[in-house]
């Protein structure tokens, strides 16, 4: 898949699936991963520019398979932003269709 593309739908990606539950980043990095294939080098710039623009807040929470882990939550400004993306992205994905469509 086009990298420019990825780059463009990755944050919208993250904050929704953390808005389902809060997660921590190599889950998250596997969640997305699923359908889309990202570098963990990717998220986690990604994940602190979100938490510093108060998107998201983080918690550390203890692991069965070693050290605590830091989780990820959306915060109510996150769930704002992420809404405003989701039409943002419905509007952007309407109209690349129609040239999709017409062009083919």
């Amino acid at each position: 898949m086009n990298v420019q593309f990825k780059k463009g739908v990755l944050e919208l990606c993250v904050l929704l699936l953390i808005s389902k539950k809060d997660q921590y980043g190599y889950e998250l990095a596997q969640n997305i991963s699923d359908k889309i294939e990202v570098a963990e080098g990717t998220l986690y710039p990604l994940l602190r520019r979100l938490t510093k623009e108060e998107y998201l807040t983080t918690y550390l929470a203890e692991s069965t398979e070693g050290p605590p882990r830091k989780y990820y939550s959306l915060t109510e400004k996150g769930m704002d932003y992420m809404q405003m993306l989701v039409e943002e992205w419905k509007q952007f994905s309407l109209a690349v269709n129609q040239f999709v469509e017409e062009g083919m």
